[in-house]
Formats: C-alpha cells, structure tokens, sequence
C-alpha cells in the first residue's frame, strides 16, 4: 500500500543578529531567502526527498555571497576561512558534518557524501582528504566585503565579538551578526530531514568549533527537525537543537517544545535563533537575538520572520 502524500514544508534561515538598517535591507535579505524558496519547493512538489531538498536549499544559500556559508565566509583571526556544515536525515536519525573544512565551494556537500559513511563527522584534515577523494575543484569562497571587514577589525586588535550576518555594511548594525544558513524540510513522504552550515563568527581562535556541525545545532528525527543560529557556543550550552527536537519525541507538540526551550535560553542570557518543522507540518520559529533572518513556505504562501517584533520569543504556523 502507498504511503498517503503529505503537503510539503520548508522554512529557511540566513541567521539572527541585532538589527536590519532600514527596509532596503529587509527588502534585499528578503530577496535572497524567498528565491531559495522558489527554487527548492518545485523539488518537492515534482517528488524531491526532503534530504535533497535540504542539500539543495543550503547549497543555494552558500553560494549567496551576503550570507556567512560558503561563499561569503568570514576570516578567523589568521586570516583564514574554515567553515562547517552538518545534514541530519530524520527517518534514518543519522548525523554527518565536516568541521573548520577549506576550500570548498559547498561544505553542505561533503556533510552528504558521509551520510552513508561509518565516519560521519571529519575534521579539518579528514575533510580535505575527502574534498580530494570527491574529486571537487578548489575554490576560494572569499569575498572583497569579508576581506575588507577582517582587515578593518585587524587594526582594532579583534575587538568586535563577531562579524556581521550579512556581509554588506550598510544593511547591518556593526554590533549585528550571528552567521549561520540552515534549511529543514518535510518531504511529500512524510520525511524530514535539516541541514546547517557556517562560515564560523569571525575573528575566532584557530581551531574553535562552530555548534553547526554538532547535535547542538543541527538536530531530527522522524518527529520533528531544528536547525539553530546564533552564538555558537550559546546554542551548545543549550544543545538548543537536540533539546527541542526530544521533547516533540517526548509528546510536547513542536510549539511548546520551541517555548519551553527558548524560555530556558532567555532565562540562561543566550543570543540565539532556531528554525523547525515536525512530521504534523507545524512550522515553528523562535529567537532572542533582536532579527530572524527566516522565511518558509506553507505549501500556499511564501512568509518570513524579517519583520517579526514583539515579546514572544516563538512563533509558528500549525500543520
């Protein structure tokens, strides 16, 4: 017997920070999710799996220089970029990701080439010597904005916390900025599956770890699928991720999962975002930072949180 089709979901984020300056930037940020959206949610209706949207999704948003993954990137301390990424596929619950990886165009796509691998989360130098055994071209994911942003915090001795969401100056707070793109999805089959991937927050210690590529803040199961954004190492003392997608496993419908758990990370003084959908449907959001740079689809409408204000730290759309 065919499984019965559902209605496909989508929401997307390109991070959370302070504040947009003025409608133009709300205006431009909105352009750049809501095309992502246009592009990825066809898949699903000609029969994509929400793995592959997911890929898709994040690859589109890497590849968006105004948005801190892939190309876009921001430079650690040294100069360089190492960026990270993570896949979860729901219905397996299985992890991959790759960490402080180089070089790449689309980390996203070596977190998919480990998800059938009994290794499936590599390092700086495992994930090079993948990048290599996937035969993938080198490429330089820096731009002359990011570039020019670490040069700038160079001479102020690496003072400023983290570097800008998104890379164009005039659309962002200089205090703005948590950079992260992550993609969740549910699939005509029911699926889900999320995708995270960064370019880290600038400006960090060699070596540091984005929570991207852990449970942290990238986390499904066949219940329900997060992706987070934010302050990286808010979102592990949180394990923000993990936290909400077990308690939709535990019986809390993903709404209150979202509250009790940003109530929490309020409480705690956490600088954070998340994005989530469960196997209902339910598209669910939720924030402490000031901005949530997301936007999903229901199936009948495009919308977006760019202009969400106000006191509650979650919103959502039920299935």
């Amino acid at each position: 017997m065919a499984a019965q089709r559902v209605q496909p979901k989508l929401i997307i984020h390109g991070g959370a920070g302070s504040s947009l300056k003025g409608k133009g930037g709300v205006e431009i940020v909105r352009r750049s999710l809501h095309r992502v959206l246009e592009e990825v949610y066809p898949l699903l209706l000609s029969g994509a799996t929400a793995q592959e949207a997911v890929v898709k999704g994040c690859q589109l948003l890497e590849d968006d220089p105004r948005f801190n993954a892939g190309t876009g990137s921001v430079l650690q301390s040294d100069g360089q970029i190492r960026m990270s990424a993570a896949l979860m596929n729901g219905v397996a619950q299985r992890f991959s990701g790759v960490i402080n990886v180089s070089r790449v165009q689309n980390p996203i796509r070596l977190a998919l080439a480990l998800q059938e691998s009994p290794d499936r989360v590599l390092s700086d130098i495992g994930s090079t010597e993948l990048l290599r055994e996937l035969e993938l071209p080198p490429y330089n994911p820096l731009t002359d904005i990011r570039l020019q942003e670490w040069m700038h915090e160079r001479q102020e001795n690496f003072e400023k916390q983290m570097a800008g969401v998104v890379a164009e100056r005039e659309l962002v707070e200089d205090s703005a900025g948590r950079g992260t793109i992550g993609v969740v999805v549910l699939d005509d089959q029911g699926r889900l599956a999320v995708g995270t991937s960064t370019g880290g927050k600038g400006f960090e210690r060699i070596g540091r770890v984005s929570d991207s590529a852990m449970p942290a803040g990238n986390y499904a199961t066949a219940q329900a699928a997060v992706s987070c954004t934010g302050i990286g190492e808010d979102i592990i003392d949180e394990c923000l991720a993990a936290r909400i997608v077990i308690r939709v496993v535990d019986g809390l419908p993903l709404r209150e999962a979202f509250e009790r758990s940003f109530k929490e990370a309020y409480q705690n003084q956490r600088d954070l975002g998340a994005i989530g959908l469960d196997a209902t449907g339910a598209i669910t959001w939720g924030k402490t930072s000031e901005v949530l740079l997301a936007a999903y689809h229901t199936g009948n409408a495009i919308g977006d949180t760019l202009e969400w204000e106000g006191t509650d730290l979650t919103d959502g759309i039920s299935g």
